[in-house]
C-alpha cells in the first residue's frame, strides 16, 4: 500500500507503474487496453475497469466526474491523472518509437481534441458493442488487472 501526502492510497500497486482505468463492458475500450498490452514492452501499464471496486475507489478519491469522463483514464500514481484525449495521447507517447509522434496531436487545442474524443465515446457502444460483463484476463496477464 502506498499512502501519498494528499491523503490518497493505493492498494498493492507498484509505485513506477501508471494506471489505465477503462469501461470494462465496451468493446472498443478491451480492444484498446489488449492493444497496449502487446505495446506495453517496458511493463509501464496496470489496469482496471471503471465498473470495478478499485477502478471505482480511484475515481472518488480524485473527485473524477464519470457523468463527463466514462471511457478512459490514466493515472500517474503521486502526479496527476489524466482523462479523455490527454490520457490516449499520454498512453501512445509511452510506447517510444514513432508512437513519440503522437505528441503533435498536443498542438491541437484540447476542446477540439475531446470533441472528437466525446463523439466516439458517445457512441462506441452503437459503432463497436458492449459486452454483458467486463472483460477477465487471461492468467498470464492477471498481475496487470488490479480488481
Amino acid at each position: 500500500m502506498y499512502f501519498y501526502p494528499w491523503g490518497l492510497y493505493l492498494c498493492s500497486v507498484e509505485k513506477n507503474k501508471k494506471l489505465i482505468l477503462f469501461d470494462g463492458v465496451c468493446n472498443l475500450c478491451n480492444g484498446a487496453v489488449q492493444y497496449i498490452v502487446k505495446r506495453d514492452k517496458k511493463d509501464i501499464f496496470r489496469y482496471a475497469a471503471l465498473q470495478s471496486k478499485i477502478g471505482e475507489k480511484l475515481i472518488a478519491e480524485r473527485g473524477i466526474d464519470t457523468s463527463n469522463v466514462d471511457s478512459i483514464i490514466l493515472i500517474e500514481p503521486g502526479i496527476a491523472y489524466f482523462v479523455k484525449s490527454d490520457a490516449a495521447l499520454r498512453i501512445g507517447q509511452e510506447f517510444g518509437g514513432l508512437w513519440k509522434g503522437v505528441a503533435i496531436f498536443t498542438w491541437i487545442p484540447k476542446v477540439f481534441r475531446d470533441a472528437v474524443y466525446d463523439l466516439v465515446a458517445k457512441n462506441r457502444y452503437r459503432w463497436f458493442g458492449k459486452k454483458d460483463a467486463c472483460m477477465i484476463p487471461t492468467p498470464e496477464l492477471q498481475a496487470k488487472f488490479l480488481v
